[in-house]
């Protein structure tokens, strides 16, 4: 990693924890969030990851903005930190732990994996 790489990596981390602690505020049933990125294809290979209890809990926070609200408070954090990447909102996705654990038997690193080789468009 590129010392310009680890200072972006600093400053993306700084503003997924503020993001991470207003939504512990606001929404019922989330419980941390993560990022998978690749600084060769930065920025396209951003990937925000929402993690919830369970569906029922992403559902409630999800609402009728289908998390518009949710995703734009993570933009703003980014951007508050120097980090502004063209449409983001795209790029900022939602799961839960009980979805993890049927699937991937709580194995969060194999199933993040699919994510970082996803493509965002």
């Amino acid at each position: 990693m590129r010392k310009s790489d680890k200072k972006l990596e600093k400053d993306i981390v700084a503003a997924l924890t503020e993001a991470c602690e207003d939504a512990l505020k606001v929404y019922k049933g989330f419980e941390w969030l993560t990022h998978v990125v690749n600084y060769q294809n930065f920025p396209g290979s951003l990937t925000v990851v929402c993690i919830f209890d369970n569906q029922e809990s992403l559902n409630l926070a999800m609402g009728d903005d289908k998390g518009a609200g949710f995703k734009s408070a993570i933009e703003r954090k980014l951007i508050e930190h120097n980090i502004k990447i063209k449409g983001v909102t795209k790029r900022i996705l939602f799961d839960t732990e009980e979805a993890c654990n049927a699937e991937h038997n709580g194995n969060w690193s194999k199933r993040l994996d699919g994510v970082q080789h996803a493509r965002h468009v």
